[in-house]
């Protein structure tokens, strides 16, 4: 399977991670779904009254200067380990 195939698999897999998801994690994986599908970070980083929008741009911007196959595989791998540790958590 193609690395995008793949990717567009887990990111639909990842609409469905458990609801006690910790933000920590959705937020690697914002941040490495639009390196993967956009590239670097190009906007201004919002202002302290928008936090949600903050911490999203962040965890963007940490992962800026990955490459767009980089940004994927490492989001593949996330979003498999959030869903063993979910069926391990349900056990």
């Amino acid at each position: 399977m193609a690395l995008e195939e793949e990717f567009k698999e887990y990111a639909e897999k990842a609409k469905s991670l458990p609801p006690a998801t910790k933000d920590a994690d959705k937020l690697v994986l914002y941040g490495l779904f639009k390196q993967s599908t956009l590239g670097s970070v190009n906007t201004n980083r919002p202002g302290m009254f928008s936090p949600t929008e903050r911490a999203k741009w962040d965890a963007w911007k940490a992962v800026e200067g990955k490459s767009k196959e980089e940004a994927m595989t490492e989001y593949i791998a996330k979003v498999k380990q959030l869903m063993e540790g979910a069926s391990t958590a349900a056990a």
